[in-house]
């Protein structure tokens, strides 16, 4: 039995060709793999002795060649391909232990004739090769399988569901690597095409999805420096599905608001943001949104959690601390309680600039919503500087909560945040009823679409809202901008619809 190797990640590879010298196995290998090998003292045989011809190319040509990929792919039951090899003079190889260039890594320096080396040609050739015969051929692409490799090779347990998944992983590693690879040429030129490719490296296994009845695992996108890439959970129990899935927007939109920013949110909507003179003002006025829906939630915090601010959220129970930083007094108070999550994220990375859904059989992907801030004032009367500033800050948070969606403002932080109603005017009636005693005199209203009925702005007139917010485009926008004539209120078309199903 012969086994090649030829291993960027040498992690085990000793251990491994000890192992595999011990149950009689010649062992051909390449490069540096043969000299880490050669050096640990187990014999070896160089891959150019195999091939009858030298390395070239800088390393481009080694193991592209009939005595490695014939040895490879002959059927060892088919009488021709036997017969073929033996005329060759080609040996077969049983075992093939290859992994790949580390373009990832390549790819995080930077350097472009660095990035074009380390696309792996040779590696994904035999990869391949050996998947396809894999019933001859055992390929093993991951370190974590060298152990159980050998094992079965001592007890002679090797059988065709083994075999086939190991195809199964050779084949999802070369498919993974190559969707690198052609993201970054379709990055590189501006341009997609035909075929959408996404590579996800499995980061854990969860507990279960949204509910104890479905299975869920938490992937990571190589490609993506976004916000979610290098969360640090410095304190409190796993994180679920749900506390993934919660946290993502709430980072989101701390991050577009910017540095000082708070941002509470509760089953994928906002329920309390703020933007004040500092961390302790935000994360008060973003509480005093709704302390009610804020118990259990999820707060995002774009800058230091001191610890005055860490005092006032102890009070209740949250169920995840997201921020720049804690200082030590904040962690001291924090961790207090077991089962608060405390994650650390750096609001510099990027964010995303798409989303995808999947489907039952079909994939969405679409631009991220990101707006503008711009807007067109459409009354008689206009709004002012403050109002102007709350408008844009009641748009931002709006793109945020569920359709149909309103939120109410004033001073950069939000009075009520009406989300998932079928009727829009429902969605401000809710905040209406909610809030029964709250003043809403001089406060904005944003709107994720237009308005296809004055009804709203009727509403918001009898709640003493002065200046409204929304996309514009419906064919009875006239009928809106009177009323706000009317009630000498104010309203500008964002002329950006802001839907968030």
């Amino acid at each position: 039995m012969r086994a090649l190797i030829s291993v960027t990640d040498k992690t085990g590879i000793e251990e491994l060709a000890k192992g595999l010298k011990d149950l009689g196995v010649e062992i051909v290998s390449t490069g540096g793999t043969y000299k880490k090998i050669n050096d640990a003292g187990i014999e070896a045989i160089e891959i150019d002795q195999i091939t009858n011809f030298p390395e070239i190319l800088e390393g481009r040509v080694k193991t592209l060649s009939p005595y490695v990929h014939g040895g490879i792919l002959y059927k060892r039951d088919d009488e021709n391909h036997v017969n073929t090899v033996k005329e060759h003079n080609i040996k077969p190889i049983d075992i093939v232990v290859v992994n790949l260039y580390e373009f990832q890594k390549a790819l995080e320096k930077g350097n472009p004739d660095n990035i074009i080396e380390n696309i792996d040609i040779g590696g994904p050739s035999m990869v391949r090769s050996a998947a396809k015969n894999h019933k001859d051929v055992l390929i093993v692409t991951d370190p974590a399988d060298y152990d159980e490799l050998l094992e079965r090779l001592k007890n002679d347990e090797i059988d065709l569901l083994y075999r086939q998944k190991l195809a199964m992983k050779a084949y999802n590693l070369t498919a993974f690597y190559d969707s690198i690879i052609a993201r970054y040429f379709s990055k590189l030129i501006g341009e997609e095409g035909k075929y959408k490719t996404y590579g996800f490296e499995k980061e854990s296994d969860l507990r279960y999805g949204e509910n104890p009845g479905q299975e869920a695992a938490l992937y990571n996108d190589p490609f993506v420096k976004g916000l979610m890439e290098n969360i640090e959970v410095i304190h409190g129990k796993e994180m679920s599905y749900n506390n993934y899935n919660d946290l993502n927007p709430a980072l989101e939109l701390a991050q577009e608001l910017g540095e000082k920013a708070v941002v509470a949110l509760k089953h994928q909507s906002p329920c309390g943001v703020a933007v004040g003179s500092d961390i302790y003002d935000s994360y008060t006025k973003a509480f005093e949104c709704d302390s009610q829906s804020i118990f259990g939630g999820i707060v995002a915090v774009n800058g230091i959690v001191d610890g005055k601010t860490a005092s006032k959220m102890h009070e209740i129970f949250l169920e995840i601390i997201a921020a720049s930083d804690f200082t030590d007094e904040a962690l001291e108070i924090l961790t207090q309680k077991k089962n608060v999550r405390l994650v650390r994220v750096n609001f510099d990375n990027e964010t995303v600039k798409e989303e995808i859904r999947y489907l039952n059989g079909k994939v969405l992907i679409q631009g991220k919503d990101f707006g503008k801030d711009e807007v067109e004032i459409v009354t008689n009367k206009k709004p002012n500087e403050a109002e102007i500033k709350d408008l844009l800050f009641a748009q931002k948070v709006v793109k945020y909560v569920k359709s149909n969606a309103i939120v109410v403002a004033k001073d950069m932080k939000t009075l009520g945040c009406g989300a998932g109603q079928q009727s829009r005017v429902w969605a401000l009636e809710s905040i209406r009823d909610h809030f029964k005693d709250r003043d809403f005199t001089g406060a904005v209203l944003g709107s994720d679409a237009f308005f296809p009925f004055s009804d709203t702005v009727e509403l918001a007139h009898e709640m003493g809202i002065s200046s409204i917010i929304e996309p514009g485009g419906s064919i009875r926008d006239k009928d809106s901008i009177d009323k706000c004539n009317e009630y000498n209120m104010s309203m500008v078309f964002s002329k950006s619809r802001h839907f968030k199903h």
